[in-house]
């Protein structure tokens, strides 16, 4: 799951597919994600002697707003709202996020000085090319935020039985404008969508606390534990159970770190 981040690559390069889109990343094109979203990635070039490297900063959406408001407005551009997005590195750009990693050798000027610095990486994005994404996603009323607005509404009721009546409600629309409009920005249906938090929060649950399969998919909203296990096959490729033994055997011979984009 991508949290909403700004990504920077340094050395090597990364693929990352969320949906039908997929996005090549290198010291030539950073990448920004607008929400909690499904992706898969994959380090593409790296070597023991250039080992990928890579700077992420997760983005804070109200300081991103506040930004956009001091800028003169835009004609609205009826693009196709994207979760996903990558553009094409400046030198301005390389230049704050230079700056903002170099104030952590400084930590009492950071707290001063990282804000400032975080509202030009800000700016700068919002005047790139890729801005009209980031401008629809703090808008109230475009595309993107309607879309933005029913992926948090899904994220916290996942557990709950799927309402299309109240996710067509809060974003307005027709339900086949706002099935295209999800997929485009999800690369899922709304219903495929919950399913896969729930898998996932279960899988968090069988992995962290150890609890049963019928236990994880009553936690989640399942109400047949043999449905569970149907679509966390579908999904992982295996039983809950093997799935499990299996990642706690690779975990127990590797050290493994959070990669943020």
């Amino acid at each position: 799951m991508l949290e909403p981040v700004f990504g920077l690559v340094v050395q090597g390069a990364k693929q990352m597919v969320q949906g039908e889109l997929a996005c090549v990343l290198d010291s030539a094109r950073y990448l920004v994600t607008s929400l909690d979203l499904p992706a898969r990635t994959q380090v593409t070039e790296a070597s023991p002697g250039q080992p990928y490297l890579g700077v992420a900063l997760k983005l804070d959406l109200h300081l991103l707003t506040e930004v956009m408001l001091k800028l003169p407005p835009r004609p609205p551009v009826q693009s196709a709202p994207q979760g996903l997005m990558a553009g094409d590195v400046t030198p301005p750009l390389v230049e704050a996020v230079a700056r903002l990693v170099a104030l952590l050798d400084d930590p009492p000027s950071l707290p001063i000085l990282a804000p400032l610095v975080e509202q030009e990486l800000y700016y700068r994005l919002l005047v790139g090319r890729e801005g009209e994404q980031l401008r629809q996603l703090v808008s109230v009323g475009t595309r993107g935020h309607r879309m933005a607005t029913a992926v948090k509404y899904l994220t916290t009721h996942y557990r709950s039985p799927f309402q299309l009546e109240a996710l067509l409600e809060l974003v307005s629309l027709s339900p086949a404008t706002f099935y295209r409009h999800f997929r485009q920005f999800t690369g899922m249906s709304p219903l495929q969508f919950q399913k896969w938090l729930r898998l996932n929060a279960a899988r968090r649950l069988m992995l962290t606390e150890g609890v049963s399969a019928a236990t994880a998919a009553f936690r989640v909203g399942y109400e047949s534990s043999s449905q569970f296990s149907r679509e966390y096959r579908r999904a992982f490729g295996t039983s809950p159970a093997q799935d499990v033994a299996a990642v706690k055997r690779q975990s127990s011979r590797a050290l493994y770190v959070q990669d943020p984009f």
